[in-house]
């Protein structure tokens, strides 16, 4: 991918994790077959990350597909240990692959729909990274800048860093865009070996220690098990 192709329960104080509903050796795993997970139609999340907090506010109107995926990432506890693997100057950063492969398999096949376009993607809009229409997985990007030019592409915002811009501001960019236009982290290679691959060859990534639904979410359904 290159630089133009970036790629209820009706009330919860606050949301339950993936990891409480189900077992510490699920962490990370999608939902189970059949289960449906509705975000709510605004929640925030905040990450504690190798160079401070930031926290994310989510619009589940601007986005509903990229809404309900990241809000069942976060309830899985999928970002947590996961690096920061693609930070471009004056662009954005991207994040999203997990540490552990089979993580990372069991999520491959799982695309979303596309959303419509309703936001853009100005500084601080979080948005999903694709390969094309339909393509959509796990991998969202922060725009450090605005990138305007990427609305025309499809890359429809779903959320916006609220608190904490200059962390991500802050975060390592010492080994520039993937390749073929950098020397940072090959995204197949990352996906196939995880955290392994990057704390050998790219030890100065910055990574997320956790991310957590924060403050009052209101469900817009109950996660219903398939028939």
């Amino acid at each position: 991918m290159n630089r133009t192709a970036v790629f209820g329960f009706a009330l919860v104080s606050i949301a339950l994790t993936a990891c409480e509903r189900r077992g510490a050796s699920d962490v990370g795993l999608p939902p189970s077959p059949g289960e449906v997970v509705q975000a709510p139609d605004t929640f925030s999340v905040a990450f504690e990350t190798s160079k401070g907090t930031f926290q994310m506010r989510v619009h589940r109107a601007w986005a509903p597909a990229g809404a309900d995926r990241f809000y069942q990432l976060v309830q899985s506890r999928f970002f947590d240990d996961t690096r920061f693997f693609r930070v471009v100057t004056s662009f954005m950063v991207q994040f999203g692959v997990h540490g552990d492969p089979d993580v990372n398999k069991a999520w491959e096949p799982l695309t979303i729909p596309d959303d419509p376009d309703r936001e853009s993607n100005t500084r601080g809009m979080v948005t999903y990274a694709h390969a094309g229409p339909g393509t959509r997985t796990t991998q969202v990007f922060i725009n450090l800048i605005d990138n305007r030019q990427l609305d025309a592409m499809r890359f429809p915002p779903f959320g916006i860093v609220t608190d904490g811009m200059p962390v991500v501001d802050s975060l390592y960019a010492g080994y520039g865009d993937g390749p073929p236009a950098g020397f940072g982290p090959d995204q197949l290679r990352l996906i196939a070996d995880g955290n392994t691959y990057l704390a050998r060859e790219f030890p100065k990534l910055d990574f997320i220690r956790t991310a957590r639904i924060i403050g009052r979410a209101v469900a817009d359904s109950t996660a219903v098990p398939g028939s």
